[in-house]
């Protein structure tokens, strides 16, 4: 926020969340009272022309989704001082607050939140948007069960090229490389969501951003910890390979439902809400709502209870309703995220809030120099706050929030980028020419060197994978190709005693080839 200045028409109210890039409050629409959650772009990042294009294509990306299951954007306000996000306020809380304070929601209460999330996903993915950063913090929890996707800060187009960017946690393993994403990509994060709702933790929770970045491309998927009637539907989504993942949201739906219904029978659905609402009722002195909103002379409470109960208390008894005036319960230590921006995202002092997770800390995390050998391309993702791509531009197009129960007034915003035609991009031949092996002294260690030839069909980059199997495991080693033709690469894998035998494979687009060679170990 600059100032004093405010969205024309909307009374601030209080502040949901703050952090490095901006400022999240609760505001109402003068004109019908209609509460709202305002994003501000921060001062500092109003100047930097990048993050403004960005800011920008968040606005353009939302304004194009308008499904029960994603939060809808109302206006875009940008002036020479200041941009702002105008959103539908979700009077819930995150299921990153319900996992960290509850555990595991059960397995009915996870399959609600993935049906909820996919179908969000799905109406993206119709419209040609990619989210990349599904998590925890980015799904709303109502308290009558009802689930929305938030935060679509670094969303990208289907067909835009994408630099290595995501919340560690929950990327795909082709996500951690410069390369294509898509749909499959977001079927991975949702359910590696949906196995933290099964089993209270991430399916690989181990320390540092390398170490993530193997146990996602390279472990066994941990399909073992879910209930039995769900691991088929875990394995499916969590493969490595995204060619053997659903292709698409609406396509892991279908196999959501038969698992369901297989496993847990008729009235799943309804089962998994209600609980799902409990765990939400919980936390409820977090939702925005739930501390007094003063219009004119009078505060309001408003506190909803389950989808049709809904209770409105006047004055001091509002003071009452809120455990002697709020001052039960003392928010404190706000999330320096603000992306999910329509919930409060405060941690509530009465609950011990646990300890940080791996890979999902509160500060963007240092690049850190990777292990001998390995060499992911792109650039390197943040241990929380995902680093955003360059916008597009394009033709202009104009939002307006719902005429009955939010702003009516039309505000244009950012272009429209226009969808590039490009011809596809295939692995059209790949070969593992030679293993050289290289014994030159035992100081300077034994190099093992792959001949590798990868054929391409279309314009756009192939991320080409050879991994190096030896006695003390295996090294894989990552590089990128770009552009119609046969390329040839070399990349080299150096051991400090003698491996014997070094069998090398190597991966790119669904094709794949082996090789092997021997070093001379009496050398």
């Amino acid at each position: 926020m600059d100032g004093n200045w405010t969205v024309p028409g909307y009374r601030q109210v209080r502040i949901l969340g703050q952090g490095a890039s901006g400022t999240v409050v609760l505001a109402v629409h003068e004109a019908t009272g209609t509460p709202a959650a305002i994003k501000y772009l921060s001062d500092g990042l109003r100047s930097d022309a990048g993050f403004l294009d960005r800011f920008r294509a968040e606005a353009r990306l939302m304004a194009e989704l308008a499904d029960p299951h994603v939060v809808r954007l109302y206006e875009y306000v940008e002036t020479p001082a200041a941009a702002a996000l105008v959103m539908e306020l979700v009077d819930g809380v995150t299921l990153k607050d319900i996992v960290a304070t509850q555990g595991p929601t059960g397995p009915e209460a996870a399959l609600v939140v993935l049906k909820g999330s996919l179908r969000g996903l799905a109406a993206a993915h119709a419209a040609g948007v990619i989210h990349r950063d599904y998590k925890p913090a980015n799904v709303l929890v109502r308290d009558d069960g009802e689930s929305r996707l938030a935060d679509f800060g670094i969303a990208i187009r289907a067909e835009e090229r994408a630099t290595a960017c995501g919340t560690p946690a929950y990327m795909a393993p082709e996500q951690w490389i410069t390369g294509t994403v898509g749909p499959a990509t977001d079927v991975y994060a949702a359910t590696a969501v949906f196995y933290e709702c099964l089993t209270g933790e991430r399916p690989y929770p181990v320390e540092g951003l390398w170490a993530l970045a193997a146990a996602h491309r390279l472990d066994p998927i941990p399909a073992g910890r879910v209930p039995p009637e769900l691991r088929d539907l875990v394995a499916r989504g969590l493969a490595k390979d995204f060619a053997d993942r659903p292709p698409s949201a609406d396509a892991f739906l279908a196999e959501l439902e038969d698992a369901a219904l297989a496993g847990y029978g008729p009235g799943w659905e309804e089962r998994g809400r209600v609980r799902l609402a409990a765990l939400a009722a919980l936390l409820a002195y977090l939702f925005p709502l739930a501390q007094p909103i003063a219009t004119g002379g009078t505060a309001l409470a408003l506190t909803r209870l389950g989808k049709s109960r809904l209770m409105v208390v006047a004055g001091a008894a509002a003071g009452a309703l809120l455990a002697g005036g709020g001052g039960a319960f003392v928010l404190a230590g706000v999330h320096h995220e603000i992306g999910v921006g329509a919930t409060a995202t405060s941690t509530p002092s009465a609950i011990a809030a646990p300890g940080p997770s791996p890979g999902d800390t509160d500060s963007p995390s240092t690049s850190p120099t990777p292990p001998h050998g390995t060499t992911p391309t792109g650039s390197t993702p943040s241990s929380d706050t995902p680093t955003a791509p360059p916008a597009t531009t394009g033709s202009p197009v104009t939002t307006t929030a719902p005429p009955t129960t939010a702003p009516t007034t039309p505000v244009a915003i950012a272009p429209k980028p226009t969808p590039k035609k490009t011809p596809p991009t295939t692995v059209t031949g790949l070969t593992v020419k030679n293993v050289g092996t290289a014994s030159t002294a035992r100081a300077s260690g034994y190099t093992a060197t792959a001949y590798v030839s990868v054929t391409v069909s279309g314009p756009g980059a192939v991320a080409v994978t050879v991994t190096f199997s030896a006695g003390d495991g295996s090294h894989p080693v990552s590089q990128t190709v770009s552009g119609s033709g046969t390329h040839d690469l070399t990349p080299t894998w150096t051991y400090k005693q003698c491996p014997g035998t070094v069998r090398v494979s190597a991966s790119a687009g669904g094709l794949s080839d082996t090789g092997s060679g021997s070093f001379a170990c009496g050398e």
